[in-house]
């Protein structure tokens, strides 16, 4: 009797984790899938086994789970050359699991920019800290994926040095670090990262020598949606046609409507975006993700393994992912989602918004991963 339960006990040790990868596209399960499981640690991301899916889109991982491991498993199914991510929180059934992938194409087909949003932060130091974020709404059943020429393209000002640091964020999924590849201009750039079905996010930081009063000026490579412009408390912008669309009532951010590919601007006053005392990324626009939330998602953030051929861990990762610079990101994801809920509830900063605008163009702008 004790060895039947001994059996019992390694077999179900073995039977880690099964389910089926669907092909969303289609409708139909998807064969040949590869779908490898980690599990985050401590020391990083720890691979289990990688198995394919057979001709029903099944797969079954039997290789045992190091014990110690009380935290969520990682499983990730590769189709079309994207990496789809499936978290297992603890105490998640890891029979049956669905993994959903979809067929890709180069052409954007239904994926647009829907939100660009551009913080400039003057310090009295002399220096410009910008940061900006990219919303991709993509309302179809295709994964834009285009490796040569990139999803998102932008240029950077000379005084930038080619410098600029990048956070993506899948639907559904958590920030990786991300490294743009240089563009066929001087001082462009160009990021090979999948637009999958919902909403994705970029957000760049970078910054420049810079003395108040100064001139601001930037060129859009991609563009679509809305692009608008943020002063902190204590800056002011002039000039560049630009149209005042108000105070966000949280962060007291003076916010302004950008027309054309060009900005041009001038900046005047030094100041930082006032963070509302709430950057733990307990909001859906903080969060970057659906999984965990918070400081767990972060831990979580810090370890995910390789994903779209860019190398995330470093010894000093976890440092740079809580830097002020990303978290001001954060919150101007969250500066974005409140300046939306503006436009949702009749607020009268509505008759200003941009010609042309849709009525939907804002829908989707939590920015959650």
């Amino acid at each position: 009797m004790r060895l039947f339960v001994l059996l019992l006990s390694a077999a179900s040790l073995q039977a880690a984790i099964d389910g089926v990868v669907t092909n969303s596209t289609s409708g139909k399960p998807q064969a040949n899938a590869t779908v490898t499981l980690f599990q985050p640690t401590q020391q990083g991301p720890q691979f289990i086994d990688s198995v394919k899916t057979d001709a029903q889109g099944k797969f079954q991982i039997t290789k045992e789970v190091p014990a110690g491991g009380a935290g969520p498993l990682l499983l990730q199914a590769v189709y079309g050359g994207v990496q789809y991510n499936k978290m297992l929180p603890p105490g998640t059934p890891t029979t049956g699991v669905e993994i959903p992938v979809f067929e890709t194409s180069k052409k954007p087909g239904d994926a647009k920019v829907d939100q660009h949003m551009i913080l400039l932060e003057p310090s009295p130091g002399g220096t410009l800290q910008v940061s900006e974020s990219y919303v991709f709404q993509n309302n179809g059943k295709i994964t834009w994926n285009d490796p040569d020429n990139g999803t998102l393209r932008f240029a950077l000002p000379p005084g930038a040095q080619g410098k600029v640091e990048l956070n993506a964020v899948a639907p559904g999924g958590l920030p990786v670090r991300k490294a743009p590849d240089p563009g066929t201009q001087p001082n462009t750039f160009k990021l090979d990262f999948p637009i999958k079905p919902g909403e994705s996010r970029v957000d760049l930081s970078w910054s420049m020598p810079f003395n108040t009063p100064g001139v601001f000026e930037e060129k859009i490579l991609t563009t679509g949606g809305v692009t608008r412009l943020v002063a902190p408390t204590g800056v002011t912008f002039k000039g560049g046609d630009l149209q005042d669309l108000g105070q966000e009532p949280r962060t007291k951010a003076s916010i302004f409507g950008v027309k054309g590919s060009e900005i041009k601007v001038d900046v005047e006053g030094t100041g930082t975006l006032n963070q509302g005392g709430d950057t733990s990324g307990g909001g859906d626009a903080a969060a970057g993700g659906q999984e965990g939330g918070g400081n767990g998602q972060q831990a979580l953030t810090m370890n995910l393994p390789k994903l779209y051929g860019l190398a995330l861990g470093s010894a000093d990762l976890p440092t740079s992912m809580m830097a002020v610079k990303w978290i001001l990101l954060s919150v101007l994801g969250m500066l974005a989602a409140g300046f939306v809920i503006l436009y949702r509830k009749g607020n009268p900063l509505q008759t200003s918004s941009l010609p042309n605008e849709p009525a939907k163009a804002t829908k989707n702008a939590r920015s959650r991963g």
